[in-house]
């Protein structure tokens, strides 16, 4: 689909109304012409209860109620922290893991509490995004992107949010210590985004 400025641009809707992602996801779709939108911009106001057991299925939860509402081409996103010894909690659960209104500082606590005296090599964890991707009736695209580090003994860094702090790369160095350039580059949605820019290259240039 190259926009050569005298046709109009196809909508797409962004299953959010978080102005940071909606920036994102209009800064990667920049490329192929659409007119990207929010939920509200494209009249969708309903709300969507996110049951899936996985990040796969709650991105394709939000995009199908999106896409059959508005008839547009949609596309969704989930995220959140796994960690190996928690058997992946918190997993869909991280932004409430710490209950409904919980701040990040909370959140982090609680995981720390739970991962108390645990060993070092015990402390894999992971940060994954889903996103899903429905052009219409006969297309739907999943990808899944993730960002590998382990859980640290307490919060390092200043930069970030949710659990950013205590997600460790390496021995000197959280998601929270990293400007925010360098984490755009390395985040497990910015690793979706590279593929789901794979398959948007491969449809519409």
């Amino acid at each position: 689909m190259n926009n050569n400025g005298d046709t109009p641009r196809s909508k797409l809707v962004i299953a959010s109304n978080n102005a940071g992602k909606l920036r994102e996801f209009r800064e990667l779709l920049s490329p192929f012409g659409f007119d990207v939108v929010s939920m509200k911009e494209a009249g969708f106001s309903k709300e969507i209860v996110e049951d899936g057991e996985t990040f796969e299925e709650n991105a394709h939860i939000k995009a199908r109620a999106v896409f059959e509402a508005t008839g547009l081409p949609t596309i969704a996103d989930d995220s959140g922290l796994e960690i190996d010894f928690l058997n992946g909690a918190p997993g869909v659960y991280s932004a409430r893991y710490a209950g409904e209104n919980a701040t990040d500082k909370e959140r982090c606590e609680k995981v720390l509490e739970e991962m108390h005296g645990v060993a070092k090599e015990l402390r894999d964890a992971r940060f994954v995004c889903s996103i899903y991707f429905i052009f219409d009736d006969e297309d739907e695209y999943s990808v899944r992107g993730e960002v590998c580090g382990y859980i640290g003994d307490e919060p390092v860094g200043e930069n970030g949010f949710g659990y950013d702090p205590i997600f460790m790369l390496d021995d000197d160095e959280s998601m929270a210590t990293i400007s925010s350039d360098e984490k755009n580059k390395i985040s497990h949605r910015a690793k979706a985004f590279e593929k789901l820019s794979v398959i948007l290259k491969e449809k519409f240039l």
